[in-house]
């Protein structure tokens, strides 16, 4: 069914996005997207017109020592940092939270490419792609790693943003009270076309660089490691994705597929997976693998791609409907066009995809996983990476109610977090405060009508705990 569209509704965005000093290829490839959303399109991807997608596993790779120093020497990092942590009550960079003895997400990703540099030899430069919002936040908490930026390189770029649509009409909504509110991120496809119209692609292919490292910056996992550009760099391919095995956690998320119709690796989102196709998209055994969004891509093949499209790679489109004031359900239903970046596998003949270590893929997307990552479960070594301790993650979920905000969260555990690696799993009810140096082992779940402190030291094992 075709949506409300008119060319006077593209034509007030085209002109809303100007004033706004976007930039024209941004505009360009809001129009292409528009026009899809007014025919109709909905980006969705039927289970019948896909199959199962296997590949191989970095564990079984040879890649010798020369070829990964060498790959390593012309790579480029680029860190997604446009996310504000709202869904955990953040107002800034969701990577400025803390993580470990005092350092940040961004500490700890710019001590890991400060240590590559130095093992390698290699320049590493690191560019972080922000939102209008996070940029001054990022900026001022990096100013402290003097030797951070590289001559010639920006060390951000920022992404654009577009209006919400009314899904009435297809008309800019327009929200006077709270400005703001009427502009939304392109999603994280939008890094190819902020690249080609900060003109960053141009400006690192002029300085020597062939391949460029992705990854979301709230994963420290995703440390641009020698081996894996080593791997990239053999298969001579345009664009490749590290996956993860699918866990039960994952089944509500997207998925890797090949599309019957030719043959091209194709990621699936849960946004794009029809109601009827549910059941499909959470069967482990059928798609046995999720992307990391850690992400290569040859530079030259990029400039060639985006050259052939009139600069728009053309990505399947996402349609996300919510109210155009999140907070307020009374405000109107409205659409945000968006793009996922790990889509642009699609275009690519010849895109791979390879299996990594869970340890490459440690998302912090709510406080359960902050906990986590706060615990011992993971050492972080001279190198700054993540060395996970015991053979698997334990399960936590905590309470909505008391933990969900970064704030309850952090009053809750005012003495650190506790002591996870003997944990299986980690379930939390109610209103629990916990003094320091708390050891979980085992399943353990804690569960209370009225608030309740565990006193420091204190063991929990493997019995329900009732408050």
């Amino acid at each position: 069914m075709a949506s409300k569209g008119s060319a006077h509704g593209l034509d007030l965005a085209r002109t809303k996005m100007r004033q706004a000093g976007v930039d024209e290829v941004a505009i360009d490839t809001f129009a292409h997207y528009y026009r899809l959303l007014e025919h109709g399109e909905t980006g969705m991807i039927a289970e019948n017109t896909i199959e199962p997608l296997d590949m191989e596993a970095l564990a079984d790779v040879d890649v010798s020592a020369d070829v990964a120093t060498e790959a390593i020497r012309k790579t480029a990092v680029i860190k997604l940092n446009g996310g504000l942590g709202t869904s955990m009550g953040m107002e800034r960079a969701k990577s400025l939270l803390c993580v470990r003895r005092g350092l940040s997400f961004l500490d700890i990703i710019a001590r890991q490419v400060l240590h590559l540099r130095k093992e390698y030899d290699a320049t590493l430069p690191l560019l972080f792609m922000n939102s209008f919002r996070t940029s001054a936040d990022t900026m001022a908490a990096l100013a402290r790693y003097d030797d951070l930026p590289v001559d010639g390189l920006p060390l951000e770029f920022l992404q654009n943003k577009e209006p919400k649509l009314l899904a009435a009409n297809l008309l800019p909504a327009a929200y006077p009270k709270a400005p703001d509110l009427e502009w939304c991120p392109p999603g994280h496809g939008d890094i190819y076309t902020a690249l080609r119209g900060t003109g960053l692609l141009a400006q690192l292919l002029d300085a020597g660089y062939r391949y460029v490292f992705v990854s979301n910056s709230d994963n420290l996992g995703a440390v641009p490691d020698a081996r894996v550009a080593g791997w990239f760099a053999q298969t001579g391919a345009p664009f490749a994705i590290e996956a993860v095995l699918r866990t039960a956690s994952d089944r509500k998320g997207g998925h890797f597929a090949r599309r019957k119709a030719d043959g091209r690796i194709v990621l699936r989102e849960s946004a794009q997976t029809l109601d009827a196709d549910k059941d499909a998209l959470a069967d482990l055994s059928r798609h046995q693998f999720c992307s990391t969004n850690n992400l290569w891509f040859d530079l030259q093949a990029m400039v060639e791609a985006l050259d052939a499209r009139g600069g728009i790679l053309g990505l399947p489109l996402i349609r996300n409907v919510k109210h155009l004031d999140p907070a307020d359900k009374s405000t109107p239903e409205v659409i945000q066009i968006e793009t996922a970046m790990g889509a642009a596998i699609e275009v690519f003949e010849g895109a791979r995809t390879i299996e990594v270590g869970r340890e490459r893929f440690v998302p912090v997307k709510t406080t359960d996983d902050l906990l986590v990552l706060r615990s011992d479960v993971y050492d972080l070594g001279k190198d700054f990476v993540l060395d996970r301790a015991g053979d698997d993650v334990p399960y936590v979920s905590l309470d909505g109610e008391f933990y969900k905000l970064v704030g309850d969260f952090d009053k809750r555990f005012p003495d650190g977090a506790p002591s996870l690696r003997e944990a299986e799993s980690f379930t939390v009810a109610g209103d629990w405060t916990f003094g320091r140096g708390v050891r979980v082992v085992g399943d353990v779940a804690l569960a209370s009508s009225a608030a309740q402190r565990v006193e420091g030291g204190a063991v929990l094992s493997e019995q329900d705990q009732d408050g």
